[in-house]
């Protein structure tokens, strides 16, 4: 059965028991096994010293229960008294005995052996020279190098899962990356309960359909109203769900009023099994198998689920209200000047971006604009737009080529767009993570503005019926004349590049060879 109990990741995980091999290896101590099964997987999760002779209620489970046999007495010793005791000690969940030499006995009680044995308790023989005090600091030492080492994996494995949240691919590179973590499986779950995306090694069909009842006990009710009953219809009472293919007991939804649990797990047929609901209140729900669960693994899983959440999720904030409103009041005719207030103050920046090795979706868009610290993501045509404000200086980002504009007012906006797609331009054909639009004053800002236009126009004018050719000559141009670089930039054959620019050459009566052309040219577009 599920266990469905309601639970939060711990800021850190929880400290992990040693294995009891790891404290025989301690040639400090020279403790020596003598009884009981030579098992790796027997943990030790704390040491207690104990002389009761029923040490049972003091006991919590997982402990390395240290004894000198100052209860022992001689009679008891050849009796069945041991059996009585180990009994007891292994129904406490005790996990071994540790057995002083000194000061009362100079050999382990046969019979303590033989009930060792015969209950499957480990049993260690600790030598005169070893002090229970010196057992337990060893059992701590060898707990705070597990925890720093389990601290150091959970750490890293935050890293990754951030890295891989910020690549262009966020979804499946996250699922990923924890499947990787865990040595495991990692599936996501839409609302209707199918699985959307998944990595890593698939389990068998018994603990794949295990877990998918299992995110079903996680993933919230609907909140959907039922229509009224027509009069007349009969009342039909609930009946109890079909079990899942796997003929396990099926977990009753949450009472209503009552919330589904964050998370449940589930052990089948040596899998462990969890399920976390993603926080977008979207029914999207987080899937894990693992060969076996090490104390970090909740809070690493934890970590992946927040971050899918915020891959998913809808963001239902007053700053997104805001954004809300001012998207209506530009659709109904309102001027980007008294829209503005509404997304914040100061000056703007349009960043444009591309994959590198793959075309953009609308999640990877929502994930760039995270990174990027803005919500103003918009997807065309590949090219992902992202407005930002000029405070937060764009850096780059893996796996993708941005161009940036200049920092502009609400106004210049549209400037600032055609700006930051001449940027990506460039960065996708000098192969740049990001380049900016350039800032310093040039020779057009010492002509008069009107004159300068009137120029400019007159000049392109034999181009003006296709602007194919206009954005292919300023490509051309800020390029240096490569033919390569320019095809790369406008994604076209470099044939056509070739054939454009003759046109052009045709159409303006020049040379475009000649440098004073070129100059007066790049002014010209400039200006356009």
């Amino acid at each position: 059965m599920p266990d469905a109990s309601v639970s939060l990741a711990p800021a850190v995980p929880p400290t992990p028991p040693i294995p009891l091999s790891a404290l025989l290896a301690r040639e400090d101590l020279a403790l020596r096994l003598i009884a009981g099964p030579a098992d790796r997987d027997t943990v030790i999760h704390w040491a207690h010293t104990s002389e009761m002779t029923d040490p049972y209620p003091y006991l919590l489970g997982g402990e390395l229960l240290l004894t000198a046999g100052v209860h022992v007495t001689p009679a008891d010793a050849t009796g069945p008294y041991f059996d009585t005791y180990v009994s007891r000690v292994a129904a406490a969940g005790g996990a071994a005995i540790g057995f002083g030499l000194a000061p009362v006995h100079d050999s382990v009680p046969r019979t303590l052996v033989a009930a060792c044995e015969a209950h499957g308790l480990p049993l260690l023989e600790v030598p005169t020279q070893t002090t229970f005090s010196g057992v337990a600091r060893a059992v701590w030492q060898l707990m705070a190098q597990a925890r720093l080492a389990e601290l150091r994996r959970v750490t890293e494995a935050q890293q990754r899962l951030a890295a891989a949240a910020s690549r262009p691919d966020p979804v499946p590179s996250v699922l990923r990356q924890l499947a990787q973590r865990l040595t495991g499986w990692a599936a996501l779950y839409g609302p209707d309960g199918a699985e959307i995306a998944s990595a890593g090694r698939a389990p068998h069909d018994a603990a794949r359909q295990a877990l998918a009842h299992l995110t079903d006990v996680v993933r919230p009710a609907p909140t959907t109203t039922a229509p009224p009953t027509p009069p007349g219809t009969p009342v039909r009472t609930p009946t109890t769900p079909a079990p899942p293919p796997t003929g396990r007991p099926v977990r009753a939804a949450a009472p209503a009023g009552r919330p589904a649990p964050s998370s449940a797990t589930d052990t089948v047929a040596g899998s462990h099994l969890a399920a976390y609901a993603l926080g977008t209140g979207q029914g999207f729900v987080l899937g894990v198998s693992s060969p076996r669960r090490e104390p970090g693994d909740h809070t690493i899983a934890s970590v992946a689920a927040v971050l899918l959440s915020l891959l998913t999720g809808e963001h239902r904030s007053g700053t997104g209200a805001a954004r809300s409103s001012a998207l209506v009041r530009v659709l109904l005719g309102a001027a980007p000047e008294d829209v503005a207030p509404l997304l914040g103050t100061g000056r703007w920046v349009v960043v444009h971006a591309r994959p590198e090795n793959q075309a953009a979706d609308a999640v990877a868009a929502a994930a760039l604009g995270a990174a990027l610290g803005s919500a103003l993501v918009d997807l065309a045509d590949g090219v992902v737009r992202v407005l930002l404000p000029a405070e937060r200086e764009p850096g780059p980002q893996p796996g993708w080529a941005l161009g940036v504009s200049t920092a502009v007012g609400p106004g210049d906006w549209a400037a600032a767009d055609s700006q930051a797609a001449r940027a990506l331009a460039r960065a996708r054909a000098t192969r740049a993570a990001l380049v900016g639009h350039g800032t310093r004053p040039g020779l057009t800002d010492l002509l008069p503005r009107d004159e300068a236009d009137a120029h400019a126009q007159a000049l392109l004018a034999p181009l003006g019926a296709a602007p194919a050719l206009i954005e292919t000559l300023r490509t051309w141009l800020s390029l240096h004349g490569s033919w390569d670089r320019t095809a790369v930039a406008l994604s076209v054959h470099r044939n056509t590049v070739r054939q454009r620019i003759a046109r052009c050459a045709a159409l303006l009566g020049t040379d475009l060879d000649d440098p004073d052309v070129r100059m007066e040219l790049w002014f010209a577009l400039r200006r356009a």
